[in-house]
């Protein structure tokens, strides 16, 4: 089977991504606040304590997914690479992309990093078609096709 052909996209709009995490978020911290008005006279103040502790957990946790960085993503027939940063102010990292969730016009896709001795990095990239509408096709091919060297399971 013939690999996809090379592509490299910039990953640099994640409105879907944040309003998501914004909804999730919001639906957390909706849910919590009922309970704790549903149930305050039963409830003795350490479990209004836990549940503001729980509110701000979320809500720091829901900025911490919300922010990403521009990225860029190739694929050169052979192998993935990630570059954080602009072309030439970064090396960029060999690894290998898995996609994690597809609805069609938003990807949800896991890229590991090579092995760098013991432990391998996780990076998460959340992909919309908006903004790349000239290569969706593309990536979506070389995201979802089987990678050369690769077994396919």
């Amino acid at each position: 089977m013939r690999a996809s052909p090379p592509i490299e996209v910039a990953l640099t709009r994640f409105g879907l991504w944040r309003a998501g995490v914004l909804l999730a978020a919001f639906v957390t911290v909706a849910a919590v606040g009922a309970w704790l008005m549903l149930g305050h006279d039963q409830l003795g103040s350490a479990f209004s304590i836990l549940s503001l502790v729980v509110t701000l957990a979320v809500v720091a946790a829901a900025a911490s997914a919300a922010r990403v960085k521009p990225t860029r993503l190739t694929w050169n027939g052979s192998g993935w690479q990630l570059s954080r940063s602009r072309v030439g102010q970064e090396t960029p990292v060999s690894g290998e992309v898995s996609v994690a969730i597809d609805l069609g016009v938003w990807m949800l896709l896991r890229f590991v990093a090579g092995s760098r001795g013991r432990w391998r990095r996780v990076v998460w990239l959340p992909v919309q078609r908006r903004g790349l509408e000239a290569q969706w096709h593309a990536l979506r091919c070389a995201v979802c096709s089987p990678q050369p060297g690769r077994a396919v399971q």
